[in-house]
């Protein structure tokens, strides 16, 4: 419990750093180099790709948290540090609680058994623990979606602190495309379960979290391509983006060209689309209407399979 809690206070914070850009990204400007994160120094390092494998993703996470201090002067003697349990105590690596380690192992399992009960019980078993721990998931399959949603996420603040300059340097449109790509791409490894994970989503004791951790994920991505607004068009991005990445992604369930080199084209163009639009209030309700009409006829028929 308390890593996942720890892990949770550590998206609040990037969601926070994102927000307190200043100045915001633009298409010309790229940000100080100041507003980078401990432990993510470079903004040239490599990504791992989410092509490779499910491990990949799910390797636990080991990046330090917390902004850069300056130098110290070298002529200025720092204080020794006694050491203390406290401060042995703060140099351990986090390390993640029993539930979080079962979710993370039963991840590997579901190509194979999808997402369910039994792939927590495999999870369990290959981290030594006994399957009724699997007890203490009261929502089963659901909770192993959400976990997958909330590690999702958690990579894409990584991507976004550690790719900064890159992603300044694009225009908007760019900037919105490549970060929705990232984020589906982690689900390229379990794009055959895919259809399974929408239909827990779309139980209607899984709406409310469902619901949440994507409005969660789109602010996301606004915030971090630059947008500060506060008023209508606050709602109306998120609504176009939200619809946009949804269509993307049921997109994505049926395209079998290389690398789904046709899912980013579609993205490109309902990207392009979506900015050319006058974001209004009225503009965005007829938008959101219009997706969500083929939305509904495409889950009613992907649900019937």
């Amino acid at each position: 419990m308390a890593s996942l809690c720890t892990r949770s206070a550590r998206s609040w914070c990037r969601r926070a750093f994102l927000r307190r850009l200043s100045p915001p990204f633009s298409d010309h400007q790229a940000p100080s180099p100041s507003c980078f994160v401990a432990g993510h120094e470079s903004p040239d390092a490599q990504f791992p790709s989410w092509y490779t494998t499910v491990r990949a993703f799910c390797a636990p996470h080991t990046g330090k948290d917390g902004f850069q201090t300056p130098p110290s002067d070298p002529h200025t003697k720092e204080p020794e540090v006694k050491p203390s349990p406290d401060n042995h105590f703060k140099e351990k690596e986090e390390v993640p609680d029993e539930k979080t380690q079962v979710l993370r192992a039963a991840l590997l399992h579901v190509p194979k058994l999808g997402w369910s009960e039994s792939a927590l019980v495999a999870g369990a078993r290959d981290v030594g623990l006994s399957p009724a721990i699997v007890g203490v998931f009261p929502r089963k399959e659901a909770a192993l979606v959400e976990f997958f949603m909330d590690e999702s996420l958690h990579n894409l603040l990584d991507y976004i602190e550690s790719h900064e300059d890159e992603l300044a340097s694009m225009l908007l449109q760019e900037r919105l495309a490549k970060l929705v790509q990232c984020r589906l791409e982690m689900q390229a490894p379990l794009i055959s379960r895919w259809a399974q994970a929408l239909s827990i989503q779309a139980n209607p004791a899984n709406v409310p979290a469902s619901f949440k951790q994507r409005a969660v994920l789109v602010d996301d991505i606004w915030h971090a391509v630059g947008d500060h607004s506060s008023d209508v068009d606050w709602y109306a991005k998120r609504t176009i983006l939200g619809g946009l990445y949804t269509a993307t992604e049921l997109y994505m369930l049926t395209d079998h060209s290389p690398g789904f080199r046709d899912t980013w084209s579609f993205l490109q163009r309902r990207v392009k689309d979506a900015l050319d639009c006058r974001k209004t209030a009225q503009e965005a309700s007829q938008i959101a209407q219009a997706i969500g009409a083929g939305l509904g006829n495409s889950l009613q028929g992907l649900f019937r399979r």
